[in-house]
């Protein structure tokens, strides 16, 4: 089956076979494709994980979407596929880093990429490596950059976004998957932000060229190409560009609700305890493979799932300086730990070309094996006003085990959110929480760990 997100490339295609996946090398892509692994310039960024390696197989395994002339690669799988417009700012940020270091790299092997797309990149855990084997080619003497306007728009202008404008770029960047324009930024952008050479070269100069899309621009663009970018400046352009990325840093957009949680939670140290022991022998009963951590806050309790047993988290929050934390203490300790910006109330849908581009949400979640939703189901059902026993059973088609907390009324938490709103509630209790677990699900173990907090850990018949 052909990946839905790879149908544009005509050098060759993304397929999914048997839960592995191959990547054509159509007659088109060959001779980029063989210079490039000829050169064995990629092989010592293979071997670093900054670069997704590939291996020759049969073309044959493809059977009737084996490319005619062409090659067939398999690659390892990405255990969670995410998306530029679900990421931090810190991780957005390594994306760009590595991307450019990686031209960098190349470009003194006479390698350069033929496209400067986000989507080329996945997270391992915190550490971003580039998967696309078909966008290495053969460096052109005296070419442009023919990635600048989509490295700009996809990696560059929605990280000044947050840390010139002071906004979030996440819900922009996924209102327009494409990315986020100059004149957006230039719009935005404050003129002592508009006088610093950056910010003149690489949005203001390009915002004003993009608003005079005339003949005579067209002219001078055509001429300007023909001419050609000589390699030094090409090189240039891509360490300025480099050196002035790494020190950007999001502003008040990544002011935090929620990251001081776990030091202001309203547990005594009993209770505490009594739920991260609770968490470790799930984790470590289950062992699960991938995990799914609801409203995972800094990442407190996905590094505890790991250290008990699990091999992946993937953590979703809303809290912008929460996710911000949690990034910092994946790339710190080591954790294959990925946190991504999710509203969960209004999760990625499927988008791009036919819907199928973009997965959602809910279908990249076909691998995860657990999940955790600790103290999180009162903010969808009470701060959302979605119905408990659709929260619960969302969060139970997730995954076929997991542990989830349930928050009373009588909790100081729950009631700060309702001290300013007329309590319609009369469906959120345990007792309908429960009825609506057991409807889908066996529970496996119930923990008191306070007079307002249960522990739930549950099994369904799913896989």
């Amino acid at each position: 089956m052909i990946d839905g997100a790879s149908f544009r490339d005509p050098a060759g295609h993304v397929h999914h076979a048997g839960g592995r996946v191959f990547r054509t090398v159509q007659p088109a892509g060959l001779a980029d494709y063989r210079f490039v692994r000829d050169t064995k310039a990629l092989d010592p960024l293979i071997e670093s994980g900054a670069v997704l390696g590939a291996e020759e197989v049969d073309a044959g395994i493809l059977r009737d979407e084996a490319p005619a002339g062409g090659l067939v690669l398999e690659h390892p799988r990405i255990p969670f596929w995410s998306y530029p417009y679900e990421w931090p700012f810190a991780a957005l940020r390594a994306a760009a880093l590595a991307h450019l270091d990686i031209q960098i790299e190349l470009l003194g092997h006479d390698v350069a990429l033929s496209d400067s797309s986000a989507y080329n990149v996945q997270f391992l855990g915190s550490r971003p490596v580039f998967t696309d084997a078909l966008s290495f080619r053969r460096y052109r003497d005296s070419e442009h950059w023919v990635g600048y306007r989509q490295f700009r728009e996809q990696f560059l202008n929605p990280l000044l976004l947050t840390a010139n404008c002071g906004l979030r770029f996440q819900d922009p960047y996924r209102g327009r998957p494409e990315g986020v324009t100059a004149e957006s930024v230039a719009r935005l952008a404050r003129w002592r932000h508009r006088m610093s050479l950056g910010i003149l070269l690489h949005v203001v100069a390009p915002a004003r060229l993009e608003a005079r899309a005339d003949d005579r621009l067209h002219d001078r663009a055509v001429t300007t190409r023909a001419r050609g970018l000589p390699r030094s400046r090409y090189l240039a352009l891509m360490v300025q560009l480099r050196n002035w990325i790494a020190k950007l840093e999001p502003r008040r957009a990544c002011a935090s609700r929620w990251g001081d949680y776990a030091r202001n939670a309203p547990y005594d140290d009993a209770a505490l305890s009594e739920k991260r022991a609770v968490v470790q022998r799930f984790a470590h009963a289950v062992r699960p493979d991938l995990v799914l951590d609801l409203g995972c806050n800094t990442g407190e309790y996905a590094a505890l799932a790991l250290r008990a047993g699990a091999a992946k988290v993937v953590g979703l929050d809303s809290d912008h300086g929460a996710l911000e934390q949690a990034f910092a203490r994946a790339s710190q300790d080591g954790l294959d730990f990925l946190p991504l910006y999710q509203d969960c109330a209004n999760p990625s849908p499927p988008q791009g070309w036919a819907a199928s581009e973009h997965r959602s949400l809910v279908q990249r979640c076909d691998g995860v094996d657990a999940v955790i939703a600790l103290a999180f189901v009162h903010h969808l059902a009470i701060g959302r006003n979605i119905p408990l026993p659709e929260v619960v059973r969302w969060i139970t088609g997730l995954a076929p085990c997991g542990l989830i907390e349930f928050v009373g009324k009588g909790d100081r938490a729950l009631a700060c959110m309702l001290a300013l709103r007329e309590d319609v509630f009369g469906g959120y209790s345990l007792e309908v929480f429960l009825d609506s677990l057991k409807g889908r699900a066996r529970v496996v173990e119930q923990r008191t760990v306070s007079p307002s907090r249960e522990l739930v850990w549950f099994q369904t018949t799913r896989r």
